[in-house]
């Protein structure tokens, strides 16, 4: 599955929202009760439809739990290489988070290697942190009120990343990465 959106649907919505939602996009069910994958060309674009479509008919908004929009995705074989290739995707940010405080959230789907999640979101922020602080901008991990959220999402061996700022938050009802 080549997708770049995971949507979580609520117990007993599944029908629901799959009606209300599978105009939008190349939508694919997965195999992870409540759980589809999209393959949108413009990721921001499908939460913006999907928060629109809420907005229009709240029953929607209690079938669909979370629309979590990637901002890069890539393949990993092992929790190794997940590690290797988000610490390099979250570097890239790091200009992003200079001098804020931040937290890593991962939702994870299948595969179940090594990837621990508290562990993984402990040595993904401690990577930023000391990024952040060799290049003079030093950063801190929040959990109350977080300048930034880094949301990973995993389906098996796909991985996709999003940073969101607070503001991005409060204005995507939908996002929760948390």
């Amino acid at each position: 599955m080549d997708w770049n959106v995971v949507v979580s649907i609520y117990p007993e919505r599944y029908r629901r929202a799959m009606r209300d939602l599978r105009d939008l996009e190349a939508i694919e069910r997965t195999k992870y009760h409540n759980v589809i994958v999209v393959a949108a060309d413009d990721p921001r674009a499908l939460l913006d439809e999907v928060e629109q479509r809420t907005g229009a008919d709240p029953a929607l908004y209690d079938a669909v739990s979370r629309v979590a929009p990637a901002m890069r995705c890539f393949q990993f074989q092992s929790a190794a290489d997940f590690v290797e290739k988000a610490k390099a995707v979250l570097l890239e940010w790091t200009p992003r988070l200079a001098g804020r405080s931040f937290h890593v959230r991962l939702h994870r789907r299948g595969l179940k290697h090594d990837l621990n999640s508290p562990d993984i979101e402990q040595q993904l922020g401690d990577a930023l942190l000391e990024a952040l602080e060799r290049n003079g901008t030093p950063g801190s991990i929040s959990f109350s009120d977080a300048d930034a959220v880094i949301a990973i999402d995993t389906v098996d061996e796909r991985a996709g990343l999003a940073l969101w700022t607070r503001e991005e938050l409060s204005h995507y009802k939908m996002l929760r990465p948390d």
